[in-house]
């Protein structure tokens, strides 16, 4: 029996309100992806420090974003989740990366109200502690630093806003159309 493939089967949903495919928890050294064309998650390293993912990331399904993959989430909940979970979530903003494959913006979710209402007042990266901001920040900056041939060609430039991530969304929904 064949399973439904994550990325092509399970709709992406709205700029305003999509899905988010879970590769790895809140807490994960195991940097697992998601195989979009055979359709299972694989891992892809254990990442290189003694670091671990400050929020659950993952994937909006039906996208294509500019590293050529699924646009990139990373999932703010009370509770990690688990790998190939799906979560309906909304935009607070991005941060916008880039690394050796291109664009790599990262939207910042928080579940909708009915999964989870903790986050109802979070509306946009302002309302995430400076404290947070700047973890984030330094996370994706420092996570592959002992990846020599990944670390030098990491960009992070800033934070975007709800609009800008918004627009991110669309435009790799669309992207997926042409593709696929």
């Amino acid at each position: 029996m064949k399973g439904i493939n994550l990325y092509h089967e399970v709709p992406c949903g709205t700029p305003d309100e999509f899905n988010v495919v879970i590769d790895l928890p809140k807490g994960s050294a195991n940097k697992v992806e998601y195989d979009e064309e055979g359709g299972y998650f694989k891992l892809d390293r254990v990442l290189h420090q003694p670091t671990f993912y400050p929020f659950d990331y993952g994937f909006i399904p039906q996208t294509h974003a500019g590293d050529g993959d699924a646009t990139d989430v990373c999932l703010l909940l009370t509770h990690p989740t688990f790998t190939g979970c799906v979560v309906k979530a909304r935009a607070i903003g991005m941060i916008k990366t880039a690394d050796q494959d291109g664009d790599d913006a990262k939207i910042i979710a928080v579940p909708v109200s009915k999964v989870d209402p903790r986050f109802d007042e979070m509306t946009s990266i302002d309302d995430l502690p400076k404290h947070v901001q700047e973890e984030f920040l330094l996370y994706f900056k420092e996570y592959k630093k002992l990846e020599k041939k990944k670390y030098d060609q990491i960009q992070i430039n800033g934070f975007g806003t709800l609009d800008e991530a918004k627009a991110e969304i669309a435009g790799a929904m669309e992207a997926y159309k042409g593709k696929h």
